[in-house]
């Protein structure tokens, strides 16, 4: 073989090399980990070990937003908000890996000082420095452009788009329009403004939401669920216990996970479905590396 053929082909190799790295980086499955126990602290851990520790996400001198949902003026125990020492250990873990700030808010439905305190969420991390639980201000609210299907602007709070980490921790329960609430609709804390409105096409709405605002981590917390009468609920008749945590940078697929676990298929979910379609995600159980933490 002459010498310009032999660099011609080891040139085509190293195309060719280079080309199959990214397509098999491109079909890299989503990972969803999954944990369950009782100590609520443990598994928060290790279902964040499981996709490679908080470092992945989190680094030096970095401001975070953990965005629970504090919707409700309820208990943890009734299922209608985030449990408390979740929060706390998703906290405490953006602290080590040397976050500077950690930010907590949400826009609840319920009075916002009744809802907040009875969630637990401030009491669970009152006098951790560095950890900021505060009602959210309506000047903080910025117009956004969204430029979606449904929406082209709305009003997001500033402290969420301008943050370096966006970590997202909704509780999975039942909920009375979409059927349940999960991580995608999660984000509708961080909207201001006439929320009802986008209840005409709730799916395309947050999905142009979810576009614009990313989600670095999401861990749907199932250590208790809403199985009725959602999102507030309001009876212990509606609760069951399954002291497990759902984590993924997929929100799709972590979705598409919790859905099983109210005996409902994942494209029964029109939310889940539009954001699969929306290319937010996977929806296809059988393409996600499923790891127990």
């Amino acid at each position: 073989m002459k010498r310009r053929d032999f660099l011609k082909l080891c040139g085509s190799s190293l195309l060719a090399g280079n080309w199959l790295a990214r397509n098999l980086w491109a079909k890299e499955p989503s990972v969803v980990a999954v944990s369950e126990g009782k100590d609520y602290a443990q598994i928060t851990r290790s279902v964040i070990d499981a996709l490679g520790g908080i470092k992945r996400f989190v680094k030096a001198g970095d401001i975070v937003v953990v965005k629970p949902n504090m919707g409700w003026d309820r208990k943890p125990e009734f299922a209608a908000t985030t449990h408390p020492i979740v929060m706390k250990t998703i906290a405490e873990e953006c602290l080590k890996a040397g976050a500077k700030r950690v930010k907590v808010f949400d826009n609840p439905c319920n009075e916002p000082r009744r809802s907040y305190e009875n969630s637990g969420i401030p009491a669970a991390l009152k006098g951790i420095e560095n950890v900021e639980v505060k009602q959210m201000e309506e000047e903080r609210y910025k117009k956004t452009k969204i430029n979606g299907v449904a929406l082209k602007e709305w009003e997001l709070y500033a402290d969420a788009l301008s943050a370096n980490v966006f970590i997202s921790v909704p509780i999975a329960k039942h909920h009375s329009l979409t059927r349940l609430t999960l991580g995608c609709k999660n984000v509708m804390g961080i909207m201001g403004g006439n929320r009802g409105y986008i209840h005409r096409d709730i799916e395309e709405a947050l999905a142009d939401v979810n576009s614009t605002v990313k989600t670095h981590l999401v861990i749907v917390d199932a250590t208790r669920i809403l199985t009725n009468h959602g999102p507030s609920g309001g009876s212990l008749n509606d609760v069951k216990v399954l002291n497990k945590l759902i984590a993924s940078t997929d929100m799709v697929a972590a979705d598409a996970y919790a859905t099983g676990l109210f005996g409902i298929k994942p494209t029964e979910i029109s939310i889940t479905v539009t954001a699969h379609k929306r290319g937010l995600g996977e929806i296809d159980l059988t393409k996600v590396k499923l790891i127990k933490a």
